[in-house]
């Protein structure tokens, strides 16, 4: 008898259980060992899983020390000035207590050898409910009570200020390995309102990235660094105790595995805690506890796009890995440095490293920013102030072509990705064009004006090529030189007519779902991308997001702000982000287009 093996040349894997995303995802919290004293309202903690150390907390103000072993707790010495709302550093042996509320707030600091402490230099502002990072010798305190946006750098022997957080807060969850890489997430601004707002420092400054799920205070029990961090339990909002666990990748906050016990104003861990291996130690649940949870990751199988297999344990089903398109999200990312409207219609590269050029702030813009996939950069300007115009290419080899510069031009720069070269102008001016390639020297530009020319560069001369179907203003185009994909725009209401091209001609195919113009778009050929945002009729703004199979538009989840005229950027019909715009007034607000892998039961027939 014939197996599957045999007619289709691979075999089905049985798995127990479905693939995962990633260790993180998959792993789960576990009791360890209890502290010898309860204790809540942000006692100080430092240290990693095996070698934990707790100091501080109340009620009502505390100086007891306990160090972790990985299974029980053993007392150190005391604090010398009794606290609670401590922000904690270091490790185990070497760790750092700074601020606190004791009846005021403090500034005290003091450091753990391993056995008892001693009183440092004070810091500049007093405080309680902050957030700690880094080591004994190079430390990092950053908000507190009451809505502080103050950051104290501490080098072993001074502490001096620092930028500011963008938003100030306190009650709030902050980690990191050193005084030069921290994140700090939640927390309340104002009191009592919880907040979702995720900032990393570099050393230097903070910027705001994706928020968390769900926005919290007292959220003390976070673990990691400013790549890869977990945050556990706090408010959602007073008195309601939370168990929710999410997981910070260096770019997006992704739930996981709740807590077994809700709890609040637990301790965690900083230097030495990872994030596969999360601690939270004491907290309020109904009551003061002492008790201890772990989380660890665990071994699993990965999520592989398109692996089929067959789930033996309680689906009994056959299952294929696969992105999940209707499930897909709009979530906030760091806003743009500059406000402006009217960007370059689709610009360059993916949803994790990206260029946004030209628009308007309100005048005509020149500015480049870059996007790394957590925070946007500056870079050197465009020669010519534009807006309106076509954009395309990668973040290193980029194109911007024709637009408004008063007036409407036939100008085009590339760019190699630290300044933008005039090149041979195009030949006739026009605006709202669209634009496709993957580099700066192999580009197709169409439509705009209204118009329905087009026309290819190969990096030295323009050639033109059949025209567009339907002239157009204000379109979309996404994909390469030789297989593109024009949407939406004006003819001179607003449209939904799509066209593909094929590298020699242009065919009409399924409009939009909804008729729009100056929408933002993303997508690498002709089959697959991505459309949303826009306007219809103007003024009015839209946020229908929609998926473009090769055949046809596909209605998804919507974007969080409607608008039009972003710069927009992404590599496949699965991630894309949208920079900018107009609501009706300038936004600097931006977002990102998440799917994520999942695991579908096949259905047969």
């Amino acid at each position: 008898m014939a197996n599957y093996k045999d007619i289709k040349g691979f075999h089905v894997q049985s798995l127990s259980t479905d693939p995962a995303a990633s260790p993180i995802s998959a792993g789960s919290w576990a009791s360890g060992g209890s502290m010898n004293t309860a204790r809540r309202i942000n006692s100080g903690s430092a240290g990693s899983q095996t070698a934990g150390l707790v100091f501080g907390g109340g009620p009502p103000y505390k100086s007891e020390t306990e160090s972790y072993n990985g299974s029980s707790w053993t007392e150190k010495g005391d604090l010398n000035q009794a606290r609670r709302s401590l922000a904690g550093m270091g490790t185990n042996t070497a760790a750092l207590g700074a601020t606190g509320y004791n009846g005021a707030t403090r500034n005290t600091v003091e450091s753990f050898n391993g056995t008892g402490w001693t009183e440092l230099t004070e810091n500049n502002t007093a405080r309680e409910e902050a957030g700690g990072a880094g080591t004994q010798t190079g430390g990092l305190i950053f908000g507190g009570n009451p809505g502080l946006a103050v950051t104290e750098s501490w080098n072993g022997s001074a502490w001096t200020e620092v930028s500011d957080l963008n938003t100030g807060r306190n009650a709030l969850g902050g980690t990191g390995q050193t005084n030069t890489a921290a994140i700090c997430a939640t927390g309340q601004s104002p009191s009592p309102s919880t907040t979702a707002v995720t900032e990393i420092w570099n050393g230097a400054s903070w910027t705001e990235v994706a928020d968390t799920n769900t926005a919290r205070n007292y959220a003390t029990a976070m673990s990691g660094s400013s790549t890869e961090a977990v945050i556990a339990g706090g408010n959602s909002s007073a008195p309601a105790l939370l168990a929710k666990a999410e997981y910070y990748d260096g770019s997006t906050w992704t739930e996981i595995n709740d807590l077994s016990t809700a709890r609040n104003q637990s301790g965690g861990l900083k230097v030495g805690g990872t994030a596969a291996l999360s601690m939270v130690s004491g907290g309020y649940t109904t009551t003061v506890v002492a008790n201890t949870e772990e989380f660890t990751s665990v071994d699993t199988p990965y999520w592989i796009e398109g692996q089929v297999y067959f789930n033996s344990s309680s689906t009994n089903a056959f299952k294929v890995t696969q992105y999940d398109l209707p499930g897909a999200t709009w979530a906030s990312i760091a806003s743009i440095n500059t406000a402006r409207s009217s960007i370059m219609t689709t610009g360059a590269g993916t949803s994790t490293e990206g260029i946004i050029f030209g628009g308007l702030e309100p005048s005509l813009s020149t500015k480049t920013e870059e996007w790394d996939g957590s925070s946007w950069t500056e870079k050197n300007d465009l020669n010519n102030g534009m807006r309106d115009g076509g954009g395309t290419g990668a973040i290193n080899s980029a194109m911007a072509a024709g637009g408004d510069s008063s007036p409407v031009t036939d100008n085009a720069e590339t760019w190699d990705g630290s300044s933008w070269t005039n090149i041979t102008e195009m030949g006739q001016a026009r605006e709202g064009l669209g634009a496709a390639g993957a580099t700066n020297t192999a580009v197709i530009i169409f439509a705009g004006g209204p118009s329905s020319d087009a026309q290819t560069w190969n990096g030295s001369a323009w050639t033109e090529v059949s025209d567009v179907n339907n002239p157009r203003t204000f379109c979309t185009g996404v994909g390469t030189s030789t297989s593109a994909l024009c949407f939406g725009g004006q003819d001179p209401s607003q449209t939904g007519k799509t066209e593909t091209w094929n590298g020699s001609s242009w065919t009409e195919v399924n409009d939009l779902n909804t008729a729009r113009a100056s929408l933002g778009g993303s997508g690498t050929s002709n089959s697959v991308a991505l459309a949303f945002g826009g306007f219809a009729p103007a003024p009015t703004k839209k946020n229908e997001t929609e998926s473009w199979d090769g055949t046809s538009w596909t209605e998804l989840n919507n974007l969080a702000t409607a608008r039009n005229g972003g710069g927009a950027a992404g590599n496949s019909g699965t991630t894309a982000f949208y920079a900018g715009g107009t609501t009706g007034s300038t936004t600097a607000v931006a977002e990102e287009f998440t799917t994520s892998l999942g695991n579908k039961t096949i259905t047969l027939g």
